[in-house]
């Protein structure tokens, strides 16, 4: 069973600070508007014992999770547990609600470029510099080739293995352009 706590109950906690508090929401909404003092850990890539380990001598320390509305969070904690925490708690009503009653937020930081709009500007790139460099050398023209069929099988297979690629980038680490994704249809968030 998951254990909730109200954005109510969260006010003292808020107004002291130190506490542990991740949002899972997809880095796109975190990005928008969030907690102040709550750190992004999409759901679709979260590892709770990855996460618990890292929070060294702080991990039998409560663990806050929230995210738009209290889906995401509720599937979240239900994942920490499954792993054998139980010093976790999802904020009932998530960032709309914690928003509604004043809690501090932060806005706007961070508006980067969407990985899928990285992977069509890198893709015209190695195309334009392939076929101009194939006036010195023809071998040239297999990087606007290859750049081609990355694109076709990314398309025919419905694959997002170059969004991953790009994913993994320094300046993308850890701020992936997608929505939830596969959490999406069963949480409604």
């Amino acid at each position: 069973m998951v254990k909730r706590i109200s954005v109510e109950e969260m006010v003292p906690l808020s107004a002291a600070g130190g506490f542990d508090l991740i949002d899972v929401r997809s880095a796109k909404e975190f990005y928008e508007v969030h907690a102040v003092g709550a750190l992004l850990k999409p759901l679709d890539r979260l590892n709770p014992a990855e996460l618990m380990e890292g929070r060294g001598t702080r991990r039998d320390e409560m663990l806050y999770v929230i995210c738009r509305s209290g889906g995401r969070s509720d599937l979240a904690c239900q994942l920490f547990e499954k792993a054998g925490f139980s010093n976790v708690v999802s904020v009932a009503g998530g960032t709309d609600a914690w928003i509604s009653i004043g809690l501090p937020v932060n806005r706007g930081i961070r508006r980067g470029i969407s990985i899928e709009r990285q992977i069509r500007i890198a893709a015209g790139l190695a195309v334009v510099a392939g076929s101009g460099a194939a006036v010195w050398n023809l071998w040239c023209l297999l990087l606007p080739a290859l750049v081609g069929l990355l694109m076709f099988w990314s398309g025919y297979r419905n694959s997002r293995f170059m969004a991953r690629w790009f994913a993994r980038l320094p300046w993308n680490a850890g701020h992936e352009q997608s929505d939830c994704g596969s959490c999406a249809s069963s949480c409604g968030n």
